[in-house]
């Protein structure tokens, strides 16, 4: 049965309900807390699946690689995209090394910097080497 979000216009709180189809076209709903029948149903989150090569598609993108080399933050962001994505295909291969160093690009370090800090990096599983572009 689908569960629906809801906040309470009065006590301000968010609770959700969970009803059959049926049930959500009949049943009154009151808040979970204070009983008011003054709710909102919020929109919740809408998931959708895409093939694996949408997903490949969209970080080839030229768009998300313009200026990375010039901006440690643009860089980390597009790995945590680029590893959000890949997910379960790279798994636990990636290591506590690509964090360390995705968290340094957040902080603003240069990759030339993070190369010289870590000379053992491109022997950790999944780095691959040379994280410049």
């Amino acid at each position: 049965m689908p569960t629906y979000p809801y906040i309470c216009e009065d006590c301000g709180k968010p609770f959700s309900i969970t009803l059959s189809y049926r049930e959500y076209e009949k049943h009154k709903v009151r808040c979970a807390y204070c009983q008011s029948e003054k709710v909102t149903r919020r929109i919740s989150r809408v998931r959708f699946a895409r093939s694996e090569e949408s997903r490949l598609d969209a970080l080839a993108d030229p768009a998300m690689l313009a200026g990375l080399e010039d901006d440690p933050r643009a860089m980390a962001k597009m790995m945590r995209t680029m590893s959000s994505e890949m997910g379960d295909e790279i798994g636990e291969d990636i290591g506590p090394e690509f964090d360390e160093v995705v968290d340094r690009l957040e902080a603003g370090q240069k990759p030339e910097d993070i190369e010289k800090e870590m000379p053992d990096l491109g022997d950790a599983p999944g780095m691959g080497g040379d994280i410049g572009i």
